[in-house]
């Protein structure tokens, strides 16, 4: 099993940036993908970023893409997501997600809010 904790959300004003981090324990994350997801009010959790386990591969969503960045430590068993030039539709809350073919390992997210 693996226990992911989100953290690095908040409120912000649109063209800012936010880091967020998520840190893994219960068991090392280097053998799996990890992802980002994200959940605005009243809409379907959706796809933001996900990286390969040694970071060799990135995919984006075209939503965020050139704006947000994933990135892992596999040494600090951590994954992060920065995320430039937020819009207020990136208002959601972020879940980190761990696995292989699948993502069966959640957190249970951080709230980031961009105002207008």
């Amino acid at each position: 099993q693996v226990q992911l904790v989100e953290s690095g959300g908040g409120l912000v004003q649109a063209g800012d940036s936010l880091r967020l981090s998520c840190a893994a324990s219960g068991r090392t994350i280097s053998t799996y993908s990890m992802a980002w997801f994200r959940q605005a009010p009243g809409k379907e959790r959706e796809f933001v970023a996900s990286i390969g386990w040694s970071g060799a591969w990135t995919l984006y969503a075209d939503s965020v893409k050139g704006r947000f960045t994933i990135s892992r430590d596999n040494a600090k068993n951590e994954v992060y997501l920065q995320m430039n030039s937020l819009k207020p539709e990136d208002t959601a809350a972020y879940y980190c997600a761990a696995g292989t073919t699948t993502y069966p390992f959640w957190g249970h997210g951080t709230q980031v809010t961009v105002s207008s």
